[in-house]
């Protein structure tokens, strides 16, 4: 079995990893020292966030240079150091492609500035005449504002993001051929991966019209069907590698069936679960985004993957409650998601239990989203702050010295990698428990059991069963964990015949007779 269809695979945020040099911002050079920690917590393969040379107006998202490093983060011998010693350690290395646009900074985004209206250069971007002195159409930003910029000669360009961001024009056969090259300089470095921002984004409509304000079934610039193609070439260019390396997909569309799509044996491998993530701490809703996910993805012959919390939403532990019920419910949820069957995201320092930081100065934020909503929008700083490591520096051990690109809350030194470690109860010997479980764990589908209205019991073959209550109260165990033997337990005070409100148990049952196999 491909290793990606059952992997746990950890998202390193660069920016906010570990600083080897004491400038407040994290590096390739950090990732690499910390190694050890993510091999030994248990993963397969690291998510990197973008590390490309870049103006960072999108902290990475807007690349200028989609074949090398940007000086904050090291050097392309710093990537290939990253890669060698990370096969070393048994971690594969997944890194951010970002296609859907540029920074306005790329070259080629320069020279369309220079170049007549018409021109090849303009081409790889989409340029258009207004509506007299209005916009071509009335697209918005995902950032704030209009997703359009005028340029000097009266002609717009398209930015779905910040205007650092200009939209390409997947028409072009420049734009497929430049990408086709950026595969491979990768592939041939020994990247295991990529992950596809904004995957669901790459093509319009080629009318470009406006978007309607009620009763339109299909969007004109999110999941257009001609983007299919894209990954048609995209997966002909990898399956000409040697080695199991995989896809894996941003994609934000209206129902898993339209998810399956990209998903099709000749296109991506994999796309996160966002059905998964967004869904409440609720029985009901918790099992349908399961059921859907593994029933539309089934079909097309891809695994499910499962995601609780990335960079661009806020921590769960803050969604779910926060304080001590938001970090109870994160604990339930990571053993419930840690048992389905499908391969599971984690994202850095979720494995702490960190929660959202939502109080940080407004001078500090660097989010497009708070710039151009005026602040009418948190945007997304506030789970990126640097990770807490230890009591080490004035930085929680995340860099050598007192500086760090966003403030981390007071209270954070007593979550640190440190401090954890020599808790047994701790959030982070759970995540280590739990992957260390998950290993043993039979491959076999999962089947529900019957269970009370905030209870989700669940076989995967004889020999394990997860009973979740997502309740407030104490329930009592199904039958079928009364007999089993306790493998592990998100509430390190649990005993005896019930489940505390907002747990999770796993349970080794050995008997093989019951007839309850998936």
């Amino acid at each position: 079995m491909s290793w990606w269809r059952h992997a746990v695979i950890y998202q390193v945020y660069v920016w906010s990893f570990a600083d080897s040099d004491g400038d407040g911002i994290g590096d390739l050079a950090g990732v690499r020292s910390r190694l050890p920690y993510l091999r030994d917590l248990g993963v397969d393969a690291i998510w990197l966030n973008p590390f490309y040379p870049s103006p960072q107006a999108d902290n990475g998202y807007d690349v200028a240079d989609y074949r090398d490093v940007d000086p904050r983060f090291g050097t392309l011998a710093d990537a290939d150091a990253l890669l060698r010693e990370a096969h070393e350690l048994g971690l594969r290395i997944i890194i951010d492609l970002v296609p859907n646009h540029t920074s306005s900074d790329h070259p080629w985004f320069q020279e369309a500035l220079t170049a007549a209206p018409g021109s090849p250069e303009r081409g790889r971007y989409l340029f258009r005449d207004g509506r007299g002195d209005e916009p071509p159409n009335n697209w918005m930003s995902n950032f704030g504002g209009r997703a359009w910029t005028r340029v000097p000669d009266g002609q717009w360009y398209l930015h779905l993001f910040a205007p650092e961001q200009p939209d390409l024009d997947w028409t072009t056969t420049d734009v497929r051929e430049e990408f086709h090259a950026i595969l491979r300089f990768w592939l041939d470095r020994g990247v295991d991966g990529f992950r596809i921002d904004v995957a669901h984004g790459l093509a319009k409509d080629p009318s470009l019209r406006d978007v309607a304000t009620a009763g339109e079934d299909r969007h004109p610039h999110w999941d257009v069907d001609e983007v299919h193609d894209v990954y048609r070439g995209w997966r002909r260019v990898m399956d000409s590698y040697p080695g199991d390396r995989v896809f894996v997909g941003e994609i934000w569309v209206q129902t898993v069936e339209r998810l399956a799509l990209y998903l099709r044996p000749d296109e991506l491998h994999t796309a996160f679960n966002f059905a998964f993530l967004t869904a409440p701490f609720e029985a009901a809703a918790l099992r349908e985004a399961v059921d859907s996910s593994m029933r539309a993805l089934g079909q097309v012959g891809a695994p499910p993957t499962w995601v609780l919390s990335n960079h661009d939403v806020v921590r769960h532990v803050t969604r779910y409650g926060g304080g001590a019920l938001g970090l109870r419910r994160a604990r339930a949820a990571a053993l419930l998601m840690l048992a389905l069957p499908g391969s599971v995201y984690v994202y850095q320092g979720e494995e702490l239990g960190l929660p959202e930081v939502e109080d940080l100065p407004d001078d500090v934020r660097r989010d497009p989203v708070f710039q151009r909503t005026g602040g009418a929008e948190p945007g997304r700083d506030g789970c990126r702050v640097p990770l807490p490591w230890s009591e080490a520096t004035p930085s929680l051990g995340f860099g050598p010295g007192a500086a760090t690109w966003l403030p981390q809350p007071p209270g954070w030194n007593a979550l640190t990698v440190e401090r954890q470690a020599a808790d047994p109860t701790s959030m982070l010997n759970l995540y280590r428990a739990a992957l260390a479980h998950r290993r043993t764990l039979p491959s076999a589908a999962l089947t529900w059991l019957p269970a009370g209205e905030t209870v989700l019991a669940f076989r995967r073959g004889p020999g394990f069963l997860c009973i979740v209550n997502v309740g407030d109260d104490d329930v009592p165990l199904p039958e079928e964990a009364r007999s089993a033997s306790l493998m592990l337990h998100s509430d390190p005070a649990a005993t005896g015949e019930v489940l505390p409100g907002g747990s999770t148990a796993w349970y080794a049952d050995s008997d093989r007779d019951r007839g309850l196999a998936g």
